[in-house]
């Protein structure tokens, strides 16, 4: 199923699925947090590091299948497949936009 994304939204996974960490990054504001696997990166270069790190550390697909909005966020639900623990398996990725970026992403089961 095809599901249409806002358009920042659109370009953070178009980056991902190229594994493209810098892409990744810029589209969050320049404070922008990430909330993934307990752990939480603040800041353009910290979102950088852990893009490249998870694309370097495992090789996967995401595939978006649902969106939904929740008050001020946007979630979308993905199936995730790949080379790690519990594959495959469909994350919620929670993101709040501010001025065409990404504010905050937390990413969940």
């Amino acid at each position: 199923m095809t599901v249409t994304l806002p358009g920042t939204i659109a370009d953070y996974f178009e980056a991902d699925a190229v594994g493209d960490a810098g892409a990744v990054a810029r589209c969050f504001a320049e404070d922008g947090v990430v909330r993934d696997e307990g752990e939480t990166h603040v800041g353009a270069a910290a979102i950088e590091r852990w893009k490249a790190d998870a694309s370097t550390q495992y090789n996967y697909t995401v595939e978006p299948f649902g969106v939904a909005s929740e008050g001020d966020r946007t979630v979308v639900t993905a199936r995730v497949a790949g080379n790690f623990p519990g594959s495959p398996t469909d994350l919620r990725y929670r993101f709040v936009l501010t001025g065409g970026k990404i504010a905050e992403l937390e990413i969940v089961p």
